[in-house]
Parts: C-alpha cells; structure tokens; sequence
C-alpha cells in the first residue's frame, strides 16, 4: 500500500542499519530526506534500541520530532516524555545470574548510558574496530565513534532498560528465549559475531510497537499515517503497528516477510526510496 501525502504522515525510523551504516556512515540522501519531509509537515521518529544517550551525534544533529529508545521502553515527543518502561530491578537481577552463571557477556542499557565489565568492553570494542576497519574503501559521512561503555558498577539496576547479550554459540539466542522465560522479550540482535550471536532482553509487551501506538495515542495521530523503517527483529513489532512497515534491502530476508514492502539497503538511498515513494519527499 502507498500512502498519499494528502495530509501529514509520521515516520518511524530504526538508526543502525536503517540511518546509520556500520556505526559511521549516513547517506546524504537520508538526511535530505528526512529534513525534506520535516519542512512539508511531517513528522519523523527515530525508533532505536539504542539507550537516548548512546545515539550518534551526527544522526542527533539530523533533528527529530521525537524519540523512541532502548526498544521501546522510552518515548518522548518534541522533548516532553510520553513513555518510560525500564526493566523491573528484580527482572534486571534475575537475566544477569543467569548469564553469570552461563558464562554469556552482557551490558547493561540505561536510558542514558551502556554499563558493562571490562572485559567485554575491550571483546565489545575490537569487535566495532574490526567491523569498521573491514569498510573504510566505503564512503563514510560521519566518524567512527567510541561508545561511552562505563562500568557495570556504576550502574543503577532500578533503572535498566534493557540487556544485550553475546554469546560463543550460535543458538544463544533460542537457548536465552527458553530458559528464561515468557516474561521477557528476547529478540536476535544486529552486531556481526562471527560463531557466535547476539540478542536483546527487555520485558514482555515492551516493543517498539507498543511506544508507537503511545506515541500515536499522544500526537491524536492514526496509525494508518504511520510508517515504520527498519532492518532488525526489534522491527517486528513496528510493521505490525504502523500503516505500512518497511523492510531495509539489507535486513534478514526471515524479517522481510514480515514487512509490507522492502526498500533499498541503506547503502542505496533506501529512506529516501521509501519516503519518495510515500510522497513524504
């Protein structure tokens, strides 16, 4: 289905993969895109699982009509919060024995920051260094940032988010989902791991989506004006809200089922493919 831009739409934009390529590059067309479609009169959205605090500079300095981070578990609109759904501490204790007592790496999210041990920020950070060094023959608009990783220590566990893990095997993600339990949401995550994988915990029922329709619910906007880009699992929930769910040409072809159209990748102008299509731009 394509939407007509007989009346303002309202987009929801996934950052890594989707606006972001490899951590440090934007396509120019995406930032005109977006800043196009702001000066017609819609609304754009980023929709990360990105804490607020961890979200690139030069993506921040796109501008943005809001925000919906870490998920799902945070929302705000034109700076005034509309949701805020951290992990229930005892929920956030009970994911970290487990991965201590399985031997699976984890950081922490906030909405501010990223918390994790030492060593798995030096593993997290070769690991980013590698990915980076592997496409610097690719132009890249923005520069290569060091996530601002603190501590596990520091952080306050009544205010966590959300958790990624890092696992040795390549069923890490299914083994995490079936031990722990219906009462969380894991979802595979996007980092490159080489005989491994990663994923992504937070609490059952909180998803992009379900900040989406609050978001919705707060402008008085119709879902049927919404669009959703995105190229990872913690997508999902997104297409199935929002009017038209678009797939990036780079996402996991399981994922892309799930869409309603698939776009270019984001190294081929695929916002902006999407938002001419749209008739935002």
């Amino acid at each position: 289905m394509t939407l007509t831009a007989s009346r303002p739409r309202i987009a929801f934009l996934d950052v890594d993969g989707t606006i972001l390529d490899h951590g440090a590059s934007v396509a120019a067309s995406t930032i005109e895109a977006i800043q196009s479609a702001r000066d017609a009169g819609h609304l754009v959205f980023l929709s990360t699982g990105r804490a607020y605090g961890d979200i690139h500079p030069d993506v921040a300095a796109i501008g943005f009509d809001g925000a919906i981070t870490n998920g799902g578990a945070y929302a705000e609109s034109a700076g005034e919060s509309v949701l805020a759904d951290p992990m229930p501490e005892e929920a956030t204790r009970a994911a970290i024995d487990y991965f201590t007592a399985n031997g699976i790496n984890y950081l922490l999210q906030s909405n501010d920051a990223v918390y994790t041990t030492d060593a798995v920020r030096q593993a997290f950070l070769v690991m980013l260094d590698d990915l980076f060094r592997a496409h610097l023959d690719e132009p890249q608009t923005a520069p290569q940032r060091t996530p601002d990783l603190r501590d596990v220590a520091e952080a306050d566990l009544a205010d966590i988010a959300k958790i990624t893990f890092i696992g040795d095997a390549t069923d890490t993600v299914d083994r995490v989902r079936q031990d722990l339990g219906a009462g969380y949401h894991v979802v595979s995550g996007s980092m490159p791991m080489p005989g491994g994988t990663n994923g992504e915990i937070g609490m059952a029922g909180v998803t992009k989506g379900a900040a989406i329709t609050a978001v919705l619910e707060h402008l008085g906007r119709d879902a049927s004006d919404a669009i959703g880009i995105g190229d990872s699992w913690n997508d999902l929930e997104m297409f199935q809200v929002c009017g038209v769910g678009i797939a990036m040409g780079n996402a996991d072809d399981a994922l892309k089922v799930h869409a309603d159209e698939v776009t270019t990748s984001v190294r081929e102008d695929g916002v902006w493919n999407a938002f001419r299509r749209h008739g935002l731009i």
